[in-house]
């Protein structure tokens, strides 16, 4: 069933259905999971490192010369760059198979921390500084080719279970980060940020060495130029990727803006702000599974739109804490917006095999071929998603630096993301939920088993 053959660079698993439930008991649920859990690591220390000039500026102090504006837009690069190349990284899967590259992105990783060690100290130039940041944007690009290897080795009915545990193991790499740094403050003080460095590159080591031990790639992933231009041309593409900014650029982009926004507005110092700065994006990571289990159960577009309508909520929590300068209230309110983006990127996931699945079903297709339709469409426009979702990242981190350059607040900030979240749930009823909505293809639990027009 799962015989492999010899080819360059690994092991390979010859053929691959998950959707036949005889060949998922035998074996493929055991396969699958094993390379769930390695993939799920090595995305982690992908996150970590991606996020971690979110850490690096609050080693940054007066001595370093580089102001809150300068600080965010450093960030802001990092958050670029790793949502630029998440979009060759998903197509690295199917070229050199998905076991094969988890090794090589992760020592990739190697090569910003290295980088950082060498010019984390005062006196490094701003252009230093901002080319090493760039450097980490290659652990963003983990999370493009770890979901879309995890999404072909998972049946359609487990996939939201499976990419929300993989994608919140990665995630919860930022608040790991966050934490390690919070260790570092609060023991040898903000003059060591060498310490947290240097931990990570036993890390990146290990991850790579048990990939290439413990993981598979499946010869039937292949690069399907085909699936990328159809996968292009479908209006449902782009408007996941649209969601998908309200959702993950979201997390993303307050997570590496959270304890800078700290220091900034409310002045908290380096140790106060690493001591509150880890708890939303390890919420948020956390719950991200559960946000993929509910939209198996109710649907992905419901969960979706129920999670914009209390991310807007949210929001306004935060402006009127963020007016009146409360830190309690203004602390509740973020820590609820990544709780909520959490959720939301865990439905917003499942969401996407379900709709390609669904449109092949409406095209008569049944069967293997519903399902292989679904995988070929789901695989391409997965990387084109999370690529643009992440740079909502980045939009995040430069509306920040506006608005703290023209007021010293981001109450403006936070005054356009609620508009944001507000078109969000516009678009998320008016396509998936609103019942005359022509020609809507379902991202609902049951979307394997017959085609539906929307979604209920």
């Amino acid at each position: 069933m799962t015989g492999t053959a010899p080819r360059t660079g690994g092991r390979w698993i010859e053929r691959w259905d998950p959707e036949d439930e005889t060949f998922w008991k035998e074996s493929g649920e055991r396969i699958a999971r094993r390379n769930l859990v390695y993939s799920v690591l090595s995305e982690h220390i992908g996150f970590s490192i991606w996020s971690l000039w979110s850490v690096m500026v609050l080693f940054m102090g007066p001595q370093y010369g580089i102001d809150p504006a300068g600080k965010f837009f450093l960030i802001a690069t990092a958050t670029f760059v790793g949502a630029f190349v998440r979009v060759p990284y998903t197509f690295a899967v199917a070229r050199f198979g998905g076991r094969n590259w988890t090794v090589v992105s992760a020592l990739l990783l190697l090569a910003p921390t290295v980088a950082a060690i060498v010019v984390m100290e005062p006196g490094t130039s701003y252009s230093t500084f901002l080319v090493v940041a760039a450097l980490t944007g290659v652990g963003g690009g983990n999370f493009a080719s770890s979901m879309t290897n995890i999404n072909a080795f998972f049946p359609l009915r487990k996939k939201g279970w499976a990419l929300g545990l993989n994608a919140g193991g990665g995630n919860i790499g930022v608040p790991v980060v966050q934490l390690a740094g919070l260790l570092v403050i609060g023991t040898a003080g903000a003059g060591h940020p060498r310490i947290l460095l240097g931990a990570y590159i036993p890390l990146v080591v290990i991850a790579a060495t048990l990939a290439w031990l413990r993981m598979d790639n499946l010869a039937p992933v292949r690069n399907d130029t085909g699936a990328v231009r159809e996968s292009l041309r479908d209006a449902h593409t782009w408007i996941m990727a649209f969601l998908y900014i309200g959702t993950f650029g979201s997390f993303i982009g307050y997570s590496f803006a959270f304890g800078l926004v700290l220091q900034t507005q409310f002045g908290r110092t380096p140790l106060q702000a690493a001591s509150l700065t880890f708890i939303g994006p390890l919420l948020g990571s956390l719950i991200r599974p559960v946000g993929g289990w509910l939209a198996d159960r109710h649907g992905g577009a419901r969960i979706t739109l129920g999670t914009f309508v209390a991310m807007a909520a949210a929001t306004g929590v935060v402006i009127f804490a963020s007016v009146r300068e409360s830190l309690p209230v203004f602390l509740a309110g973020f820590v609820s917006l990544f709780v909520l983006s959490g959720l939301g990127n865990g439905s917003t996931y499942k969401m996407i095999p379900g709709i390609f699945q669904a449109k092949a079903l409406a095209r008569g297709m049944t069967g293997e071929a519903a399902a292989a339709y679904g995988r070929r469409l789901s695989g391409a426009s997965m990387g084109l998603i999370g690529a643009v979702g992440a740079l909502g990242g980045l939009g995040i981190n430069l509306v920040f630096r506006e608005a703290f350059l023209s007021s010293g607040s981001g109450t403006a900030a936070f005054v356009t993301f609620l508009g944001f979240y507000a078109v969000c749930c516009a678009v998320t009823w008016a396509v998936y939920l609103r019942r005359s909505a022509p020609a809507t293809v379902a991202a609902s639990p049951g979307a394997e088993r017959k085609p539906q027009l929307t979604t209920v």
